[in-house]
């Protein structure tokens, strides 16, 4: 079924660069061709080819670290996206699957097919007729200075729907209500809710997020003041200065898919993030 696998890890960690030596032997074993990400290839020896994650064409990707592991991986990874298998070495690992000691197992349990597909949406992006990459988690505009107010438009299919005076604000997808937008005060959105969630950080007047229709085209209109930063999955960072500033975000034609095993979204919550000390 599966004749390639990618390794991208932290290089931080030393018991990360080590599970990716083990991990290496054990899908060579297995008669699997193994790439890993070139910046780990003058802090290890393995078997295996070292590519731009850019360039990892490969039927599946392990991640080894965290949930920002995960999506620097989705933002560079060749579209269509292989399939990801995280393997927890961050602090609370919320996109991931499995604990370092499983690793070797759960590969097993991939190459014999028994695990389940878990695909999630990504947004769009456009400064003007410029095209950003695409946000497993997230869009968030600001001023690009710290408690700089951003004076924004906040527009649905066309139509204004509010304007918004605040440090910021977050477009997150489903998979990234659990992240930045939980932290501004946003809802978690259940995983069978696709839907686009417009939240604001530390905004100046009564507004709460605002959840949209995945087939909406919502645009951020900059009043002032006329520049902006723009990040994609706190990866990517651009910052734009000009008279007329407009971000359009749409659904995106691409998707991240997740291997899985037995856990749930709310597994994951309960474990992991909302509810954490209280089992």
């Amino acid at each position: 079924m599966f004749k390639s696998a990618g390794i991208v890890a932290r290089y931080d960690k030393e018991k990360a660069l080590q599970l990716t030596e083990e991990l290496s032997m054990h899908l060579n074993s297995k008669g699997i061709e193994v790439f890993i990400e070139d910046t780990l290839a003058d802090k290890i020896e393995v078997q295996a080819k070292a590519v731009p994650l850019k360039e990892m064409k490969t039927d599946f990707i392990i991640t080894i670290g965290g949930d920002g592991t995960i999506l620097r991986t989705c933002l560079n990874s060749p579209k269509p996206e292989p399939l990801i298998l995280g393997i927890n070495m961050g602090v609370r690992g919320f996109l991931t699957e499995v604990e370092p000691n499983e690793a070797c197992k759960a590969v097993d349990r991939i190459l014999r097919g028994d695990f389940r597909i878990e695909k999630s949406t990504k947004l769009s992006a456009k400064i003007g007729e410029e095209t950003l990459p695409d946000a497993l988690n997230d869009v968030v505009i600001s001023a690009g200075e710290p408690s700089k107010i951003l004076y924004t438009e906040i527009c649905k299919d066309g139509k204004s729907i509010l304007k918004c005076q605040a440090d910021g604000l977050i477009v997150a997808t489903q998979t990234g209500s659990t992240g930045y937008s939980l932290s501004a005060g946003g809802p978690v959105l259940d995983k069978k809710m696709d839907a686009i969630l417009v939240t604001p950080i530390c905004a100046l007047t009564v507004f709460r997020s605002l959840v949209f229709p995945t087939d909406s085209e919502i645009t951020l209109n900059v009043i002032r003041p006329k520049q902006m930063l723009v990040m994609i999955d706190g990866n990517y960072h651009h910052m734009k200065s000009e008279k007329e500033l407009t971000v359009k975000v749409t659904k995106s034609k691409n998707v991240s898919n997740f291997i899985r095993f037995e856990n749930d979204f709310y597994d994951r919550l309960s474990c992991r993030l909302l509810f954490q000390g209280s089992r």
